[in-house]
Parts: structure tokens; sequence; C-alpha cells
């Protein structure tokens, strides 16, 4: 059942990377939207952090917290057609 709850989560996780990558792509998508996804994805796989993870609980708490809030930030000045467009596209395999 783990195995199962796991796979979902990795599977659901490819098509959100598939459609950011389409988004950063994508002609409409405004400029500064691109420049937070780019720099949610390079803080996301910099080789230090922050705050360093060895402090108990904010260490790790600053990827959790960052990362995505750059990416909801993004997206809030990205037009939904274009979401929208980007979900269909990773839906149809595209």
């Amino acid at each position: 059942m783990a195995f199962k709850k796991l796979k979902s989560i990795s599977d659901n996780l490819r098509r959100e990377i598939k459609v950011y990558q389409l988004v950063l792509k994508h002609p409409r998508t405004p400029r500064f939207s691109k420049w937070l996804l780019g720099l949610a994805v390079a803080y996301a796989l910099m080789p230090f952090d922050l705050i360093p993870d060895f402090i108990p609980i904010v260490g790790h708490l600053d990827d959790l917290v960052i990362v995505p809030g750059l990416i909801l930030l993004a997206r809030t000045m990205i037009p939904k057609e274009i979401i929208n467009d980007c979900w269909q596209k990773v839906r149809e395999g595209k």
C-alpha cells in the first residue's frame, strides 16, 4: 500500500515538472515568472543552503518553504490559459 502511494506521488511530481518545463518554454509566460521558477530550481539543486541542514528542524524547513513559495509566487503571475494549455499537453503526452 505504501509503495503505491509513493509511486503515485512520484508520478504526480514528474507530471508537475513536465508542466513547469513547458511553462518555462511558453512564449507568453512573463519573464519574472520564468526568473522565479529558475530561482526555485537553482535553490533546490544548489549544494549549500541559506540555513544549513545540520541545524535541527529549521535546516530542512527552509527547503520546504522557499522552493514551494517561489513556485507559488511565480504561478500567481502566469495566466491560467498557459498553465491549462501546458497541463493539456502533458496529459496528451506531447
